[in-house]
């Protein structure tokens, strides 16, 4: 009897570790779903000039800046904002080895001056830098203006 009913026990608990989990990605597929309602979003790292270390997340898109959000979280506002009209990209080399282990082989590593923020560094795809780099080049000229 005491075997059926530690398995009867390791059942439940296998439900329940599954219904969190599944818990878990729905959240976090409905938190991606929610930042990219408004513009474009990629899978996008960041790393400000004097930290070391990448932070993995999501970049979107908006007419007047970039909006990046960490991976995980849950917190709907973005972790940091670049005005579009600051940001320009100093330089762009391929992820070297050390780097490749947090964000990902065959990704390029884009430096950008960002304004007040300073120098960052963005680990985007191939695909992603050229959607960049085309959300860059297509700001309207002179001083933004949501309403025209």
């Amino acid at each position: 009897m005491a075997g059926g009913r530690l398995a009867l026990d390791a059942g439940w608990l296998l439900v329940i570790i599954l219904a969190v989990a599944l818990a878990c990605a729905t959240g976090i597929a409905g938190r991606r779903t929610l930042i990219e309602r408004g513009g474009g979003g990629v899978e996008c790292g960041l790393r400000r000039a004097r930290d070391r270390r990448w932070r993995l997340g999501l970049a979107a898109y908006q007419p007047d800046a970039l909006r990046w959000y960490p991976a995980f979280g849950l917190r709907l506002r973005p972790g940091a904002v670049f005005a579009r009209r600051g940001l320009s990209v100093v330089s762009r080399r391929p992820v070297d080895p050390v780097e490749a282990a947090s964000v990902g082989s065959g990704t390029v590593v884009v430096e950008c001056e960002a304004g007040g923020a300073g120098r960052i560094e963005l680990a985007l795809s191939e695909d992603a830098l050229t959607g960049f780099l085309a959300w860059l080049e297509a700001a309207p000229p002179g001083p933004f203006s949501e309403f025209g």
